[in-house]
């Protein structure tokens, strides 16, 4: 089991969050004495969204368009060269990255943003490559998924298939895409890493790997390969959901416990009166790690008891996790305009993982 830790304060604080990110709310919260308090490994970040690791090199994304490089506790911020200007509508910009399995060759990573042309908003995947600590867009992979005022997904990584896995929005305006096959919007979608479709997608021809998606924000696979995602609700029925190739998960035709024939309904959801807001996901020890924005927490899910509860709290809005040798990595999102930002907000933090 893994400790439970909170965050000493002197007295409660306001925070603010949401569910759908794009409403707000303020809750209290409560703190008490830590077992371990969580370490900084790097502060005053920009609205951090995505943690990427090599070696002992942490790259981590920012919405407006920066990488930050932290190594040995120092941050270097990077600048990101993007094709296309990255749109400002809410929850919008740079969103995922993930570094190429062969990044110290190549010095190349893939990143899913945001844009605004005169054809209107759209999101996009890409290859970046840093070159004198500057990325540059070198190629497209993917164009013209749908995006809008809000939901835009955004979370990419590398499955242990070896193939690049991304979740879409359904764009907020048009839930009715998430059922749709052929729109790319409200979906889990699965390519190679060259930007083609494989063999093996359950839908001929399609980079669509389950579908009926609201929001989602977070993948994690366990040792033997079993996907886990992470999704947003509307204003409550957040949702975990154990993801298998070619399943209907439903939006927006049922949401939280709701069931119909031939849609699947979440393994944990927070029920209609609750909120997590959850996003970033890792899994270690059979328990599954989620970061959530309105929850203002990293909640820990065990995969086998069915149990949940609160690991980190006291923090504010929590964007990502990251595991590496039994050691938590997460990093606070107080700075999107949602929260309310702590001392050199945000910050990207680590805490041991201890077993007992």
């Amino acid at each position: 089991m893994v400790r439970i830790v909170s965050i000493i304060f002197l007295a409660c604080m306001i925070m603010i969050g949401c569910s759908d990110e794009g409403k707000k709310d303020v809750e209290d919260q409560e703190a008490s004495i830590p077992v371990t308090a969580p370490q900084v490994v790097a502060d005053e970040l920009q609205i951090p969204w995505s943690i990427s690791l090599v070696g002992n090199s942490f790259y981590l994304s920012e919405r407006p368009g920066a990488v930050v490089k932290v190594e040995e506790e120092k941050t270097e911020r990077q600048k990101v060269v993007f094709e296309k200007p990255l749109a400002t509508a809410a929850e919008a910009g740079f969103l995922g990255f993930v570094l190429s399995p062969d990044f110290l060759q190549t010095n190349e990573a893939f990143a899913y943003y945001t844009y605004t042309d005169q054809t209107g908003q759209f999101n996009r995947i890409v290859v970046l490559q840093l070159e004198n600590q500057v990325w540059r867009e070198k190629r497209l992979l993917l164009d013209k998924i749908p995006s809008g005022q809000f939901h835009h997904g955004g979370r990419l990584k590398i499955g242990p298939d070896g193939k690049l896995y991304a979740t879409t929005g359904d764009a907020a305006t048009s839930p009715e895409i998430a059922q749709d096959l052929g729109s790319l919007g409200g979906k889990i979608i699965r390519m190679n890493l060259d930007g083609s479709i494989p063999n093996d997608n359950p839908f001929p021809n399609s980079y669509v790997y389950s579908y009926g998606h609201r929001n989602p924000q977070g993948l994690a696979w366990t040792a033997d390969g079993a996907l886990y995602e992470s999704e947003h609700g509307p204003s409550a029925n957040d949702e975990i959901n154990l993801i298998q190739a070619g399943k209907n998960y439903g939006w927006p035709l049922i949401k939280g416990t709701e069931k119909r024939a031939g849609m699947e309904s979440p393994l944990f959801t927070s029920g209609s009166n609750h909120t997590w807001a959850p996003s970033g996901m890792a899994l270690a020890n059979g328990n599954l790690y989620v970061s959530a924005l309105r929850g203002n927490a990293v909640i820990e899910f065990n995969l086998q008891t069915g149990e949940q509860r609160e690991i980190i709290t006291g923090l504010g809005r929590i964007r990502d996790v990251f595991i590496k040798d039994n050691t938590l990595y997460f990093i606070s999102n107080n700075t999107d305009g949602r929260g309310n930002p702590l001392e050199r907000d945000d910050k990207l933090y680590r805490i041991p993982l201890s077993s007992q």
